[in-house]
């Protein structure tokens, strides 16, 4: 009898780990939770099956930091499920050797859903001015040996301080390389500085963002590798560029913006990109404030381009006339409107619509 009720409770926890566990967060203690970094620091590491964090209406102070893989965090509403922090990269990175923790959410985990949330950086929509600040970090330091990714120095900034820029870099989303994919449904994502949302694995990395808006100043969605957007709204608050994009790995890295809005202050441009990059346009609209200029490479990049400027459209158009740069070029390359889905965007290695989060060999 003994061993019957052993095996009966070792059927039991097999079938509970197979259906995937729940997690309730809930401010006002009706959740097991009230934060979300417990929710998530509750998970063990080697489940490889996809557990819930259902997180209940807030406004969450948090920065999380997502080690686990395999996880769904689902808000209970877009609007009503709000995390936030205020914080300049350049401040983070003044007392810290990297970007780990620079973000309002920061990424290392894989197979990762991110469902009816708001995530913000706050700090470039509250700070009033630049500001100097004491910097004893590599940030600090106008000579010596730089690691990979260290903050540029300005002209102007004394040793041991670094100028930190109202509209400068602020993270809503970081990840970082392993960090695979990655899928964000119906998700605002905004911060008063540049690169907002920062996917970052340009080795391996995919991204897929369905029905979000993203907010920010120069580059704000600058993904790397390969990404698809559909039905996206993006608004952007820098001159220079919204979008961004670094496929310099391989020569399939792309980055897809299909049926998506772009809007901004009056004479921002579209994109630009400083390493290899491919972009396709499909069916997206612009708004009339946008400049007239297309995508394009910034010339002073360290390197030449070897693949050529790959910038394709689609049925592009503007509100109150269409620029020449944005019509139909799909002919001058061999890919087929047809052809362009999720799953040729990350080259048949994964279908985000298809639920399969397991990369194929």
């Amino acid at each position: 009898m003994k061993g019957f009720l052993c095996m009966v409770l070792l059927l039991c926890g097999i079938m509970g780990s197979a259906s995937g566990q729940r997690i309730v967060v809930a401010q006002d203690g009706s959740g097991k939770f009230r934060n979300i970094q417990d929710a998530i620091n509750s998970l063990d590491t080697l489940s490889q099956t996809e557990r819930v964090v259902f997180i209940k209406n807030g406004v969450y102070n948090e920065k999380l930091f997502i080690t686990r893989s395999y996880v769904r965090l689902q808000g209970e509403s877009e609007k009503g499920v709000i995390i936030q922090t205020s914080l300049p990269r350049d401040v983070w990175r003044c007392s810290n050797p990297d970007d780990w923790g620079a973000a309002t959410v920061n990424v290392k985990g894989h197979d990762l859903t991110f469902e009816n949330l708001t995530i913000l950086n706050t700090y470039g929509f509250t700070a009033t001015k630049d500001t100097v600040v004491n910097c004893t970090g590599e940030s600090g330091q106008n000579s010596g040996t730089k690691k990979a990714y260290a903050l540029p120095r300005e002209a102007n900034e004394p040793e041991g301080s670094k100028i930190v820029r109202k509209n400068g870099h602020q993270f809503a989303m970081r990840s970082f390389p392993g960090a695979i994919r990655l899928v964000f449904k119906n998700c605002t994502l905004r911060a008063g500085g540049g690169d907002t949302v920062s996917p970052w694995d340009v080795e391996a990395g995919m991204y897929y963002f369905q029905n979000c808006t993203m907010e920010g100043d120069v580059d704000f969605y600058c993904p790397r590798g390969w990404a698809y957007a559909e039905n996206c709204r993006f608004i952007c608050h820098n001159l220079n560029a919204a979008i961004w994009h670094d496929g310099s790995t391989n020569a399939s890295c792309k980055t897809v913006l299909k049926d998506c809005v772009f809007e901004g202050d009056p004479g921002f441009k579209l994109g630009r990109f400083h390493k290899e990059a491919q972009f396709y346009l499909i069916n997206c609209q612009f708004a009339e404030t946008m400049a007239d200029a297309d995508i394009y490479w910034v010339t002073s990049a360290p390197k030449p381009l070897q693949w050529g400027k790959r910038v394709y459209y689609y049925n592009c158009h503007r509100k109150g006339g269409d620029f020449a740069w944005h019509a139909d070029n799909m002919q001058t390359t061999s890919v087929s409107l047809k052809q362009i889905t999720p799953e040729w965007t990350f080259d048949g290695k994964w279908n985000p619509l298809k639920n399969k989060s397991r990369q194929k060999n």
